[in-house]
């Protein structure tokens, strides 16, 4: 066990459940006819909390099963931007004190409160959004992994904007993480974070299981 005195364990993974858009959970085996019981899972790669992977929009072949596991923890920068508006745009400004302090292998956490409206159509119509100057400025300076409250880092409803925007990331092998939540029980501006997906074959996406150990 890791030894983490006087710090904690934070989830930032929204549970699966049956009925959640691209979710269908049935029974397989009970224990009352074969012993044990077990569950037979549909899931969307993109449902729930979530990490994209590069082939998700064609910017190179790299599958999910590819990226590699050292890329899965990383030190991770807490932006609070609790106050952003219906749609609006994140930008560099927007980092703040961390500005000068985030290097290169850094992650970025970004808290907007968006995971608060899950099961709304302002969750996905109507998310704040990484703007382009920022995806760049990303690149540029190697960042590791964006994670992300809303299910999309870009408008879900603007196709060239969404392409865009993911483009510039996954053309800078920035890993995407989608769906966050909890980020409102993050304390300090940094935390180790752990995002480990599904290893699926081929895999555009998938599920991941996200936490945040804070110091």
């Amino acid at each position: 066990m890791i030894n983490k005195p006087g710090g904690k364990t934070i989830d930032l993974t929204r549970k699966i459940s049956n009925g959640d858009p691209g979710v269908q959970i049935e029974s397989a085996k009970t224990i009352r006819k074969d012993g044990w019981n077990a569950t037979t899972l549909n899931l969307y790669s993109h449902s729930g909390t979530h990490m994209d992977a590069p082939m998700h929009f064609a910017v190179n072949d790299k599958t999910i099963d590819q990226i590699p596991v050292d890329r899965f923890i990383s030190n991770a920068w807490l932006i609070d931007l609790s106050g952003i508006q219906a749609g609006g745009l994140i930008n560099i400004e927007d980092l703040g004190d961390a500005l000068g302090l985030i290097m290169a292998g850094d992650s970025l956490l970004f808290r907007t409160g968006w995971s608060f409206k899950f099961g709304t159509k302002a969750y996905r119509d109507e998310l704040p959004r990484i703007s382009k100057e920022l995806a760049v400025w990303c690149g540029a300076k190697g960042i590791n992994l964006i994670g992300v409250e809303p299910p999309s880092v870009a408008d879900v409803n603007a196709i060239d904007e969404v392409t865009e925007i993911h483009e510039i990331l996954m053309k800078n092998d920035i890993i995407i993480v989608e769906g966050l939540i909890n980020l409102d029980k993050i304390i300090n501006n940094q935390v180790t974070l752990i995002a480990m997906p599904l290893k699926v074959a081929n895999g555009d996406g998938a599920p991941a299981r996200v936490i945040a150990i804070e110091e």
